[in-house]
């Protein structure tokens, strides 16, 4: 295997949000056109329960990926042809490692792609990398067929990477490849040049159409975010927020250092503390920027409820 092109620790830059964009608009063109995997689901935080569950009837194959990278494409486009050949055999659970940070943390992912395989409840390393179609399929072969040998496969599963050729799904040859989403290619064109603000004001226009859309405020939000950090300078800041606990420009950008991390209590640990310390145009400076960044996580995330409930105690 070779060096994976993905690191939790890599710089925040313009052609990672770009590329997320662009995935996020081709999942939702694919959805359009009925060109889903039917044996695959997206994994982050929230379900990642559910899909350990699902792993004792079925198992799981998880994809760990970064949408900017080209090794990540490649082997999530082999992936589901193995799984749409799989006739339900298996899940493929695909988890973005640029939406996830803290599932990427906690199942000690290294880089991306990385493949892990979840069965009866547990999860287990298979490879990290680039793969060829064939180098996975004899990978998930290998793993697939010592389960069975060890009893830990469903009553019935075959221990086989393919399934049944009669219970594919059809594939239509004639469909047209899909449109990008267009507001969010719309925005592409500002990132390509830079322009965050210009990227999200983009998204503020769909969002005067339909005002109660908490994807689109979160894309808002993290488009903003990265704006924020480019060219950030983060030993530097956070040293001087350390420093100097009432810079309240640093400790803004020490939170959202930590966010984009995916740190989030650490974030809203900080800028809460800064509430306290602070009066007037600093104290409201710093809260409604806290109030920005839960728009980064679900509505009813309870990381976002608790931190609410701190800061209306800190303000009162």
């Amino acid at each position: 295997m070779q060096p994976s092109d993905f690191s939790p620790n890599s710089a925040v830059d313009l052609a990672a949000r770009k590329a997320a964009l662009e995935r996020e608009a081709k999942q939702r063109a694919d959805e359009s056109a009925g060109r889903t995997n039917p044996y695959a689901v997206n994994v982050d935080e929230a379900n990642f329960q559910q899909v350990l569950e699902q792993s004792l009837s079925a198992p799981v194959v998880l994809a760990v990926l970064a949408g900017w990278s080209e090794q990540s494409k490649q082997v999530e486009t082999a992936l589901d042809r193995l799984s749409k050949s799989s006739g339900g055999n298996w899940i493929l659970g695909k988890i973005d490692s640029e939406a996830s940070p803290q599932l990427v943390q906690a199942l000690r992912v290294q880089g991306a792609p990385t493949i892990i395989i979840a069965i009866q409840g547990q999860v287990m390393p298979l490879m990290q990398g680039p793969a060829t179609e064939e180098q996975l399929r004899d990978g998930l072969s290998q793993v697939f067929g010592a389960l069975a040998q060890q009893g830990m496969l469903p009553p019935g599963h075959p221990g086989t990477v393919d399934g049944d050729p009669s219970a594919l799904p059809e594939e239509d040859e004639q469909v047209p490849e899909p449109q990008a989403d267009p507001i969010a290619a719309r925005a592409r064109e500002f990132l390509d040049q830079g322009d965050f603000e210009g990227a999200a004001g983009v998204f503020e226009k769909a969002l005067e159409e339909d005002p109660k859309n908490a994807e689109i405020k979160a894309q808002i939000a993290q488009i903003r975010l990265i704006g924020r950090l480019q060219n950030v300078d983060g030993p530097a800041v956070r040293e001087e927020a350390e420093k100097d606990p009432a810079n309240v420009d640093a400790q803004i950008t020490v939170a959202d250092i930590d966010l984009y991390g995916g740190d989030y209590e650490a974030a809203f640990d900080r800028l809460i503390a800064t509430v306290k310390r602070t009066t007037d145009d600093d104290r409201n400076k710093v809260r409604e920027h806290l109030l920005s960044l839960f728009d980064l996580l679900p509505p009813g995330d309870p990381r976002v409820g608790a931190a609410r409930r701190r800061l209306t105690s800190a303000l009162f």
